[in-house]
Order: C-alpha cells, then sequence, then structure tokens
C-alpha cells in the first residue's frame, strides 16, 4: 500500500528556491565593501550598489547601482574595468560552484521618483492658482 500523497504539494508543486535571493544579497554586500575599501578607481567612488538580481540558476546577476547623473559614463566605464576583478574577488569569497556573470545597470528608480514629486508639485500649484 502506498501512502497518500498531499494534495498540497501536488496542487503547489515545490516551493520556491530562496537561495538566488540569499545569493544575490551576499553579491551586493561583496561588492559594496569592494567599492569602499578595495577598488581605487576615481570613477566608482560616488556609486552606490541598490539591488542584485539573480537568475534562477544562479549564472547571471543583474546589479543596480546609482551615480550622480553628471558620472554616468565614468561610472559605466569603470565597472566595465572592474567587473574581472570583482568576479574573481566574488569566487574566492562566496562557496559557489561558479561565479555569475555581472551585468551592471543604472538604478533609475530615484531619478523617477524626483521627476514624480516635480510633477505632483507643478500639479499642487496649478491647483492654487485655480482655486484663488
Amino acid at each position: 500500500m502506498t501512502p497518500a500523497k498531499s494534495r498540497f504539494v501536488t496542487d503547489f508543486g515545490p516551493a520556491p528556491s530562496r537561495r538566488p535571493a540569499r545569493v544575490a544579497d551576499a553579491i551586493r554586500n561583496e561588492i559594496a565593501v569592494l567599492l569602499l575599501r578595495s577598488i581605487k578607481d576615481p570613477r566608482l567612488q560616488h556609486i552606490a550598489i541598490t539591488e542584485v538580481e539573480m537568475t534562477p540558476d544562479l549564472k547571471h546577476a543583474r546589479v543596480y547601482y546609482q551615480c550622480p547623473d553628471d558620472q554616468v559614463k565614468k561610472a559605466e566605464d569603470g565597472l566595465a574595468r572592474a567587473k574581472g576583478f570583482i568576479r574573481s574577488h566574488l569566487a574566492k569569497t562566496l562557496a559557489m560552484r561558479s561565479v555569475p556573470d555581472l551585468m551592471f545597470k543604472r538604478d533609475l528608480a530615484m531619478a523617477k521618483q524626483e521627476e514624480m514629486e516635480r510633477l505632483l508639485q507643478e500639479i499642487a500649484k496649478e491647483n492654487e492658482t485655480e482655486s484663488r
């Protein structure tokens, strides 16, 4: 006689893995520490790592960063130049079979938020002038 299967396991499939989120957090912390302590490139002085997204197979990582608007090109060049050093450091530090390929993307969330706040302030000013 075979044991009855739980209907919850068969209905929803296996539980999603939390490992990509944990690896992403570890990568974010390590890159942030590297930028503060080890990487001496002046192009990378004003960069902040905001988020890392991992693919489920842990082969690719999308690293989001913020920097001042006037230093975007310098930051892109500096990160492209430091990519190999960062990956080799991650290989030494994190206990992983293979280090994910890193893709650096500028995080535009703050710029979008500032634009929304500016638009809301303009709308508020227009409403004040119309109500008078």
